[in-house]
């Protein structure tokens, strides 16, 4: 497609004029292995949980949504671990010891947000009751935090899998693929 110019008629509005862009971006190849790579890290990325004896603790329906929020997550163009799997890094170490007050606050904030978007009644009843309404900044930059971590991790975790998978010389797909599917 050419790069269109635009003509704007001044029908008395008081605005500045809107300028014609100079050039049209086009998708790079970089871009769309990039896009490739997104789509394989919310599908085939492992679950990054804390090393605890209580990992296996873990409810499966909390495992089972995590790709789902995974994929929700890259969607609104979120660069950071989605809440489901941050709720799921967590949850062994509450199992630990006792967390401060601020890592508290966070967990219960994380399962009424899940337990909100699940829409369970129970759930939403027990933790209305216990979780804050709203985190302090300072929570919410301890929680930002923890989600780039989380995120960071499970990337660096997918391209050392796709490292170790070689492609195959007989039709250039990775090894990986017959395990995914």
């Amino acid at each position: 497609m050419e790069n269109l110019k635009v003509v704007q008629f001044d029908f008395g509005f008081e605005c500045k004029p809107i300028l014609a862009k100079e050039t049209v971006v086009k998708p790079t190849k970089k871009h769309k292995s990039d896009f490739v790579f997104d789509f394989m890290d919310c599908l085939a990325s492992p679950i990054i949980v804390f090393k605890s004896a209580w990992q296996d603790t873990i409810p499966k329906e909390i495992l089972g949504r995590i790709k789902l929020s995974r994929i929700i997550c890259s969607m609104t163009g979120d660069k950071m671990a989605s809440l489901t799997e941050t709720l799921a890094y967590m949850m062994p170490r509450t199992y630990e010891a006792p967390m401060q007050t601020e890592w508290a606050n966070i967990y219960t904030w994380l399962g009424l947000q899940y337990a909100m978007q699940t829409k369970s009644k129970d759930q939403l009843e027990a933790m209305i009751e216990i979780a804050p309404k709203e985190l302090s900044d300072y929570e919410k930059g301890l929680l930002k935090n923890l989600r780039l971590w989380i995120y960071d991790k499970r990337r660096k975790a997918l391209k050392g899998i796709l490292k170790k998978n070689k492609v195959s010389k007989n039709d250039g797909i990775l090894d990986i693929q017959e395990k995914l599917f």
